[in-house]
């Protein structure tokens, strides 16, 4: 039981309209402090994307993913934010936006292994 480690987790959304707070999930977001761990997953489906709003983007879509990838694994091309230590990294990418691309509240939970965690909401809350 020792080697059981706690993590939180954000669902990533699409909220193409962001006035009427509809969305469809997209990825998620990993981290433990213990294991050291910040995962990201995500998936651009651009079939269910333009079933759910034409007007979408994807190209620019996933940009902003690369971009929030980029941040989540420390890359000096996530910028300022990506030089941050894992916590604030990833309660940067968690934090509450109104923008096209948001996450859900944070959630917690208790594992031995995050990265199969991470696959396994993936699988749940995305395909």
């Amino acid at each position: 039981m020792q080697d059981r480690v706690t993590y939180e987790y954000a669902v990533i959304r699409l909220v193409p309209k962001v006035e009427r707070e509809e969305f469809i999930n997209i990825g998620v977001m990993l981290f433990s402090r213990r294991k050291k761990y910040i995962g990201i997953k995500y998936e651009i489906n651009e079939k269910r994307i333009h079933a759910f709003a034409e007007e979408v983007d994807v190209p620019m879509i996933a940009e902003y993913l690369d971009a929030w990838k980029q941040v989540c694994i420390g890359n000096p091309s996530g910028g300022s934010i990506g030089k941050l230590e894992l916590p604030s990294r990833f309660r940067w990418l968690a934090a509450s936006r109104s923008t096209i691309i948001q996450t859900s509240k944070t959630h917690t939970g208790i594992c031995h292994d995050p990265e199969k965690v991470l696959e396994d909401l993936f699988v749940r809350y995305v395909s």
